[in-house]
């Protein structure tokens, strides 16, 4: 698709507005209305205050990395330098990629971290998570009460004035418009589709970056993260972004000048109507201490960018990630589901596989190259970077272990029963080729990890 738009342009840049623009407002208003803009003096000064020094003290530990993600059967180190903060036992995959998360503070779990600034950080930036959750409600209860009413406009022309005069109060609905607006349902949609159990963390100094992509299709300069969806995320959550720059004075200076397209010393997000060549973007300026959320499906019908300026920059991107198959709590009961199939003798201890059924090996043998390549490979991949933060991970990837050796025992027992002679040939057949594509799999997988 980003080839044949490419061709299509030529030479040609599309066009795009800042909020200097004449026409941003209209275009924003119709065309990306589902971006809610928030300016730093509408969030608490405590919370930017806790929030900003546990992005520097995550720096000054190391705790940033350059992931090396998979795209097209090819490996990249991303340009952006990150860590995963969240849930404990959660996971974030995105480019075949899995991170994993240092955990925050959380009740009921025991996390040892490996100094208390770095606590103190994680318990920063679970306050923010709060922050913005509640935002982030009030915001679709607003959309939607005003939806019932059959004013749409009325959201939008509260958000915009944003731009031009910060709103003091902390939201565009008013403390009066509570839960009571919306139907139980879907107040609980709203919240499902709002708590954050995550954020994926990135810094950038630009200025240390030999190389930067510049953005393709409207000229816009610098790219820090190209044009992107955000990938694994809970149908039609809200993704919301806390914007940090370092900036400097002559930084501010250059803000204020009156400049054609967008100013580049200052930091951007790009956003644009996905593989759409006639709607303009919009790319709008990031302070220190903004923050912005993509409300409902804007992440699926538009993607976005971040477009580099002259000074380092940290963000917080705060999402609800689809741990449907990404937490420990999942793949502990993949294993236990595999392990259902394997037995001990109690005399002689001798381990034996319940049944040869077809259905229940296929399913074992997948579940053990799920745990193998989903799991084990991913986390020692990235090496033994997450603890510069807390062990908390060692104890669950050697219990993972332990049940990725007991499967490869029932591969064993499996083969075992295969060979002997009284197996019938047509059950002997069946159980050769449901195992063979597995393995064959399996072993493809392996060369591949061991190459990267």
């Amino acid at each position: 698709q980003k080839k044949k738009l490419l061709e299509e342009l030529g030479e040609k840049r599309l066009p795009y507005v800042t909020p200097a623009d004449a026409d941003f407002r209209q275009l924003w208003k119709t065309k990306y209305s589902k971006l809610i803009f928030r300016k730093s003096d509408t969030v608490p000064e405590e919370l930017h205050q806790m929030v900003q020094e546990g992005f520097l003290t995550l720096r000054k530990h190391d705790c940033f990395f350059q992931d090396l993600v998979r795209i097209k059967g090819k490996d990249f180190l991303t340009p952006v330098s990150r860590i995963l903060i969240g849930n404990p036992g959660c996971t974030y995959k995105y480019l075949n990629t899995r991170l994993f998360t240092v955990p925050w503070p959380t009740e009921g779990y025991d996390i040892k971290y490996c100094s208390p600034q770095i606590h103190d950080a994680c318990k920063a930036l679970i306050r923010l998570n709060d922050y913005l959750h509640i935002e982030a409600v009030k915001e679709l209860q607003g959309q939607n009460f005003f939806e019932t009413k059959e004013v749409k406009d009325t959201t939008v022309i509260d958000r915009e004035q944003n731009f031009a005069t910060p709103l003091t109060d902390k939201g565009s609905v008013s403390k009066d418009q509570s839960s009571c607006c919306v139907p139980e349902d879907d107040y609980i949609s709203l919240k499902n589709r709002t708590s954050y159990n995550l954020t994926l963390l990135n810094y950038m100094d630009p200025l240390q970056m030999l190389y930067l992509k510049q953005e393709p299709y409207f000229g816009m300069g610098n790219m820090a993260v190209s044009w992107h969806h955000d990938e694994n995320l809970v149908e039609r959550s809200t993704v919301a972004v806390y914007s940090y720059s370092c900036e400097d004075s002559a930084t501010e200076e250059n803000i204020e000048q009156k400049l054609k397209g967008r100013d580049p010393a200052v930091w951007h997000v790009g956003l644009k109507v996905a593989w759409d060549i006639e709607t303009p973007g919009l790319a709008i300026p990031l302070h220190q201490g903004d923050f912005y959320l993509m409300l409902d499906d804007l992440n699926m019908t538009h993607q976005h960018c971040v477009l580099a300026g002259f000074s380092p920059r940290f963000s917080s991107t705060h999402r609800v990630a689809d741990c449907s198959r990404g937490t420990l709590e999942y793949i502990f009961g993949q294993c236990e589901l595999a392990l259902q199939n394997l037995q001990t003798d109690s005399n002689s201890m001798v381990l034996s596989l319940k049944s040869l059924e077809t259905a229940v090996i296929k399913q074992v043998e997948e579940i053990h190259n799920e745990v193998e390549f989903e799991w084990l490979r991913q986390f020692w991949f990235q090496g033994k970077r997450y603890l510069k933060c807390t062990d908390w991970w060692l104890k669950p990837m050697a219990k993972l272990e332990e049940f990725w050796r007991k499967m490869e025992i029932m591969t064993s027992l499996v083969l075992s029963e295969v060979r002997k002679e009284e197996q019938i040939e047509e059950q002997r057949k069946e159980t050769i080729s449901c195992c063979l594509l597995v393995l064959t799999e399996r072993q493809r997988l392996r060369k591949e990890w061991t190459a990267r």
